[in-house]
């Protein structure tokens, strides 16, 4: 019979979302001694589980699969170009962008009022004692059970929505505003809306397709960069629309910091010693797990991942290739670049972003 067992770790990152280390700095950031410690938590108890399945005798027969969600970034919450750091916030330190900065920003430059969907849809300009969207999330427009823009926060990034009829009008306004501010790094925007300079399509990250759920009508991706251990992806920070404060983590960007993660495997279904060349994804862990189960689950759409059969004795290395999307510049010489990797018809993406905005995006140089 086959046993499966899931154990779930808070840490590291609910140690890296909310240490206290750091506050208001960049170093050290996530790698102060809490994050430190989550991380050793989470090895510890990793420890443990090898011990028990050694003490049990069975290890010849025992996979262990281990993958995380995502990389992680130090918060930074400052702008040169921001109009929401011409006023003050209750609760938010001086100088720094408040949750929402964002929405309150294209609200300025739309000219149009800021609402707070989760305080009863209060009207939230600065000039009115100090108020932000509280929790990033923003409703733009003279009505906001009617708005022509919402605002969904998420941390590195940002979702833009065009809910009314003016879409096709207001979208070219919005792709501006967020264009000429600097902590914008990296947009996509919805293809039905037409083609922008400085911005790649929202099919180039497969968020176009046939969901029942809301297209964004942009996606923005925050401005990330290296604060000088040595190693950028392990000691990046990055804009982040969020509650938590400068030097606190976040995720969620187009940072390579973001999109790389931890993945390692051990047991009889897996070569030992074995560092695989190519890419891979959490999509792949669940495919490649139901093939060692031998489980046949039905595919619901196309982005299902692989099975990792070069892992696993006798597999070989499947050919993979690396290409970069490159959009037009716009005016100011903006272009999002996009490197990714692919492997028969899986794409896989690393970084995406403006060239020196992005931690780990490639030479802005490279072909399109």
């Amino acid at each position: 019979h086959t046993f499966i067992m899931v154990y779930w770790s808070r840490d590291p990152e609910g140690s890296q979302h909310n240490e206290g280390d750091s506050l208001g700095k960049l170093v050290p950031g996530i790698n102060g001694p809490t994050s430190l410690a989550g991380i050793k938590n989470a090895d510890t108890n990793l420890a443990a589980i090898r011990t028990a399945v050694h003490a049990l005798g069975l290890e010849p027969t025992t996979d262990i699969v281990v993958t995380a969600d995502h990389g992680f970034s130090t918060i930074d919450k400052e702008s040169r170009t921001s109009a929401s750091l011409a006023y003050t916030y209750a609760g938010v330190p001086p100088k720094t962008l408040p949750p929402g900065f964002l929405a309150l920003d294209l609200g300025a430059a739309l000219q149009l009022p800021v609402s707070d969907p989760e305080r009863d849809n209060v009207v939230v300009h600065p000039d009115l004692e100090g108020r932000y969207p509280s929790r990033g999330n923003a409703l733009i427009g003279t009505d906001a059970t009617s708005p022509e823009v919402i605002v969904a926060s998420n941390g590195g990034s940002d979702l833009i929505y065009l809910p009314g009829k003016d879409a096709h009008a207001i979208a070219p306004k919005i792709v501006a505003a967020l264009l000429a501010q600097d902590y914008v790094s990296g947009l996509f925007v919805d293809d039905a809306l037409g083609t922008y300079p400085g911005a790649l399509p929202l099919s180039a990250i497969y968020l176009k397709g046939a969901a029942v759920t809301p297209t964004p009508a942009v996606v923005v991706s925050f401005r990330s960069f290296d604060t000088g251990c040595g190693i950028p992806q392990r000691c990046a920070a990055e804009i982040a629309d969020t509650t938590l404060q400068q030097g606190q983590g976040m995720h969620g960007s187009f940072s390579r910091a973001d999109t790389a993660n931890f993945m390692a495997a051990i047991g009889p279904d897996f070569k030992r010693g074995f560092s695989d060349p190519a890419p891979v994804s959490n999509a792949d862990v669940g495919r490649t797990l139901a093939a060692i189960l031998h489980l046949a689950i039905p595919a619901k759409g196309t982005l299902v991942g692989r099975v990792l059969t070069e892992a696993m004795p006798g597999g070989s290395i499947p050919a993979h290739t690396h290409g970069v999307l490159r959009s037009q510049p716009d005016a100011a010489g903006h272009v999002t670049m996009m490197d990714y990797q692919t492997v028969g018809k899986t794409r896989y993406f690393d970084a995406a972003g403006f060239a020196g905005k992005t931690v780990g995006l490639s030479a802005p140089n490279a072909t399109p």
